[in-house]
């Protein structure tokens, strides 16, 4: 059974919950993410998707300058590294979201998004 761990990606992608909806969505285009963690320094606290930036932009057009906390998804679902993918698969669909923060207690270590789920799914 694959864990976590073997297919997450360590490099983390964040932004301050300061950071302006704008700010975060261009930190998104030039690292070809859909999301970015939002830290404070080292604490996690929330994670920025692109439908959370369809969600703002629905309810606000002016949404581009407001803190990317505002919209963020707060206390995000999260999975550790040693957990079975299959496991981490059924939480993310049954949330219905595509992207799950990896925690080694109470430290980020990385993301793993629901392709990198699925390919692992299919190569076992």
């Amino acid at each position: 059974m694959t864990a976590i761990r073997e297919v997450m990606t360590e490099r983390l992608v964040t932004v301050e919950p300061a950071t302006s909806v704008a700010a975060a969505v261009t930190v998104m285009g030039i690292q070809g993410v859909g999301a970015v963690l939002v830290m404070d320094k080292t604490r996690l606290e929330g994670i920025f998707t692109e439908r959370d930036l369809v969600r703002a932009f629905s309810h606000d057009i002016g949404a581009s300058g407001e803190p990317v906390a505002q919209w963020m998804t707060k206390n995000p679902i999260t999975v550790g590294p040693e957990t079975p993918v299959e496991q981490a698969l059924e939480r993310m669909l049954a949330g219905n979201f595509r992207h799950l923060p990896v925690m080694e207690g109470e430290r980020v270590v990385g993301v793993v998004s629901i392709r990198d789920l699925s390919r692992a799914t299919l190569h076992e």
